[in-house]
Formats: structure tokens, C-alpha cells, sequence
């Protein structure tokens, strides 16, 4: 009789005091659980200091490739499962993972699906309904690839595989929330940019961002999640255009 896989839980952390508690609960079936902290100063650290069965390491952010990347280094088990302080694994999508881990079979990677809150509304449009990201990995099959600092993009050797059940994603409980996250990845996105040589120029500024509210709102039918959507629609678009303002400091 072989020994049944076993799941290193992989979490990046900075500033999650609201969440870092119910997601550690969340994930107890995994075999190990390591936090990456980028050194939070709201109470994280302490909170994740009173946990016995976890190990938290505390590390400067350099971008999210390199952080994952430095995470997948320090886990010790067959599979590695990345979830962020403020995802849930559902009941079913917990026994959906572990039937797969334990069958063998050729897949290395798995994708969830996720289903977005905003401001404790479940969002069902404004181009999050085909909302899917890889989160289940089997060790040694999965690099990220360094010049995606944001965004980031795993490298998979072998073949992958789309869950059927879906996590919650409990994403941004303000307005003010979902801009500072914005604006936070459209910096990287700018410093991405920047390394390859991009510039920004006339059709970056206004064109861009209006497509981006154009699709998500009316195409991607954002105007069915009441003002959220619009909300959520806006700063998307507007997130876009901060990009390229960071873009164009860069070169400034």
C-alpha cells in the first residue's frame, strides 16, 4: 500500500490581518502550510506567530514571481497548493483536490475557477465570470516566469487540467480597496513594461482605458452588477491608465 500524496499550502502575505486567521483554518487538510509575510505591519505577523502547525518566513517583496518562486523553494511535499489570504477552498473543491492528487494520472497542474465577492456582493460579470488561475501543482513541475512580475505566469512541464468546483475569492471590501490594488499592480505592470522597452505614448492614455471600461461594462456586462459593477468597470479602466502614468514617470 503507497503512501497518498501529501500538499505543502503556499501563502503570500502583506497586510491580511482581516483574513489570515479564517484562511489558515480554511486550509487545514493540507500536510504543511508556509507563509511568505513581506514583513506586514498590521498585526499579520503576530497572528501568524501564535500558529504552531505553520511556518512563517518573513521576506522583503521584490514582485509576485519571485516571491512564489522563493515559496515553491521552501515546500517539502508532493504537491504544492498556492492560495492567497483572501480565497477560500469550498468543501467540494477540497474533495475535488484530493481525489485528483490521489489518482494517478498525467495532469501536474490544475486550474480553479473562482467566484468574486465585492464588498460582500457576489459579482457575477463585469468580466470576472471567466475569473480562473492556476493553484494546484505537482512539485518540481512549475517555475514562474521571472520577467512577469505582475500577473504572474506559471511555466508548466506536463499537462494541466480545469477543476470543476470553484473557490471563493473574497477580493475587495471597498472602493478605496480595489484602487490602492490597482494602482499597486499597475506599478509593477509599469516597471514590467519598462524593462522591455515600452513606451507609453497618446493611444496608451486614452484609448486603452476606454476599451477596457467599454468591454467590461457593456460587453462583458458589467451594467447587470448594479453600481458595483460600474464601480469595479471604472477603476479596471482606470487602473489602466495609471500604468501608463508610471510608465511614462519611468522614463521621466
Amino acid at each position: 500500500m503507497t503512501n497518498s500524496p501529501k500538499i505543502s499550502a503556499l501563502i503570500i502575505t502583506f497586510n491580511e490581518v482581516k483574513h489570515i486567521e479564517a484562511v489558515i483554518k480554511n486550509i487545514d487538510f493540507a500536510d504543511e502550510i508556509i507563509v511568505i509575510d513581506s514583513f506586514s505591519t498590521d498585526g499579520t505577523f503576530e497572528i501568524l506567530s501564535k500558529f504552531e502547525n505553520i511556518t512563517t518566513i518573513q521576506r522583503a517583496f521584490n514582485n509576485f514571481a519571485d516571491q512564489r518562486n522563493f515559496a515553491i523553494e521552501k515546500a517539502s511535499h508532493d504537491w504544492i497548493l498556492f492560495i492567497d489570504a483572501d480565497e477560500r477552498i469550498t468543501p467540494k473543491l477540497e474533495n475535488e483536490i484530493l481525489s485528483e492528487i490521489n489518482n494517478p494520472q498525467e495532469f501536474v497542474a490544475f486550474m480553479f475557477r473562482r467566484i468574486f465577492f465585492f464588498k460582500q456582493k457576489r459579482i457575477r460579470f463585469s468580466g470576472f465570470q471567466t475569473d480562473k488561475t492556476y493553484r494546484l501543482f505537482k512539485k518540481g513541475s512549475v517555475q514562474y516566469y521571472d520577467d512577469k512580475i505582475v500577473h504572474e505566469q506559471p511555466k508548466i512541464t506536463g499537462v494541466s487540467k480545469l477543476l470543476k468546483n470553484k473557490m471563493i475569492h473574497y477580493s475587495f471590501d471597498s472602493a478605496a480597496h480595489y484602487k490602492a490594488k490597482m494602482e499597486h499592480y499597475a506599478s509593477l505592470k509599469a516597471l514590467e513594461l519598462y524593462n522591455k522597452g515600452k513606451k507609453p505614448h497618446f493611444f496608451h492614455f486614452y484609448v486603452r482605458p476606454l476599451y477596457k471600461f467599454i468591454v467590461n461594462y457593456f460587453l462583458r456586462l458589467g451594467i447587470l452588477d448594479g453600481k458595483e459593477g460600474f464601480t469595479l468597470c471604472y477603476l479596471s479602466a482606470y487602473g489602466v491608465y495609471y500604468r501608463y502614468q508610471k510608465l511614462k514617470n519611468l522614463y521621466n
